[in-house]
């Protein structure tokens, strides 16, 4: 979906590249979700086949433990089936969260249906400020779509706060509307069809203030809840946390039951990301039937947020390294830049936003990377591995750049000490 709006803008940047493309291309949402729905379906068959192949049985079915090394599982068709087994990993993701109001489960679609709705959204709301919330209202936008935001808070909460504002700010710049401070409180349905047209009326944070908007399509992406509290886990003597269904483990994915491990999402206090998940379970299979010691890291994961203006992180944020080292330990670098590719169509010129935090006390070792810019997931899984191997801005500075990309940034312009926030400087 995020390719699709690059593409959008590809076609517009084509014209000042000699590209003589029709003033009047469109957009047809069928096309690509059809072809989304495809690709998702040749992905499952190919886990299928893969699992065939490796002599695992696939069971699509309902699981719940019943009792101690027992599980049943109920198909569609109702029929129960009870398997029992030395070990059992909890696997089970999450899913949406609605919001609790009139019409909001009956009318509101959220992440997970926007990738098969049969009908472009059109004017479409956007509830919350996660970035899934932040990825869908861009990728909206850059197909051409009304696209609002409605914001309780403050953008992509978890991540360095710098750079989600300099996100929000671009965004705006770009056609995206936020309404910031409200929440909604009720959802009517004033005309039906595909999309329809919906009514939404909202609240302030601090309840002084009601506004009514009508959209054809409200997303909420305003979290996601953990999978763990319909399958069995009392039955058995799985803790989780009462408030967020999260599984506390050990370091070595073991819950306090000692034959139950769990990965992936459902983790307290873990990254919730598919690569992340898939070595943590690949790591898990190793210990317990190849032998192996190594565990998962979880440390200086890098990430990539796929908003318009793509953001890429490893490590710290500022907030995050302030609160670790202290405020008077920490040094941040920053800098500008322009993309070449950008240059010739003369759009968003400094908008491209790249930092470095260091730990003043450990010879300036980078213990944060942040970038904003195209390609920002490409370039921060290199420098992911350099702060695996302790890199330190010395080392950094003495790196020479490839000419002419993004990932350069610190060489053509330099990174440079900032004169705010903390330490920060521009580098």
């Amino acid at each position: 979906m995020h390719q699709a709006a690059l593409l959008g803008q590809a076609l517009q940047d084509s014209r000042k590249y000699g590209w003589q493309v029709e003033e009047t291309v469109k957009h047809n949402w069928e096309s690509m979700t059809e072809a989304v729905q495809n690709y998702i379906g040749s992905l499952n068959w190919g886990y299928r086949v893969a699992l065939r192949e490796n002599k695992v049985t696939y069971e699509n079915a309902y699981g719940e433990f019943v009792g101690p090394h027992k599980i049943k599982a109920t198909n569609q068709k109702g029929k129960e089936n009870f398997y029992t087994a030395e070990k059992f990993l909890i696997a089970t993701g999450e899913r949406p969260r609605y919001l609790g109001i009139p019409g909001d489960k009956k009318y509101c679609i959220s992440s997970d249906d926007l990738f098969s709705l049969p009908y472009c959204p059109g004017k479409t709301l956007v509830v919350g400020a996660s970035y899934v919330a932040l990825e869908c209202a861009g990728f909206l936008a850059g197909i051409g779509l009304d696209v609002t935001v409605m914001v309780r808070s403050i953008l992509l909460r978890g991540f360095d706060q710098d750079m989600a504002n300099k996100i929000g700010e671009h965004m705006e710049e770009h056609g995206i509307k936020f309404i910031k401070k409200f929440v909604p409180i009720k959802i009517e349905q004033i005309e039906e069809g595909m999309p329809g047209k919906l009514k939404v009326v909202a609240q302030s944070t601090d309840g002084q203030e009601t506004i009514e908007g009508e959209y054809n399509t409200v997303l909420l992406a305003v979290g996601r809840d953990s999978c763990t509290r319909k399958i069995g886990l009392e039955n058995v003597g799985v803790k989780i946390n009462e408030k967020t269904g999260k599984i506390p483990v050990t370091d070595e994915e073991q819950t306090n039951v000692p034959y139950i491990y769990a990965i992936g999402d459902v983790l307290e206090g873990k990254l919730e990301l598919t690569p992340v998940a898939i070595q943590a379970g690949r790591l898990l299979a190793r210990r317990l039937y190849s032998g192996s010691t190594v565990k998962c890291d979880y440390d200086n994961v890098p990430t990539t947020v796929f908003t318009p203006l793509e953001y890429g992180a490893c490590g710290f944020s500022e907030e995050k390294a302030a609160e670790k080292f202290g405020e008077e330990n920490i040094e941040v670098y920053h800098s500008y830049f322009w993309p070449l590719e950008w240059t010739v169509p003369s759009r968003d010129n400094n908008k491209c936003y790249a930092k470095i935090i260091c730990n003043i006390k450990d010879n300036e070792r980078v213990v944060g990377f942040h970038v904003l810019g195209p390609n920002a997931g490409e370039v921060t899984q290199g420098f992911a591995a350099a702060l695996k191997c302790g890199l330190t801005k010395e080392q950094l500075d003495s790196t020479i750049g490839i000419h002419p990309v993004c990932a350069e940034v610190r060489k053509s312009g330099g990174f440079f000490k900032s004169v705010f926030s903390f330490n920060k400087q521009f580098f």
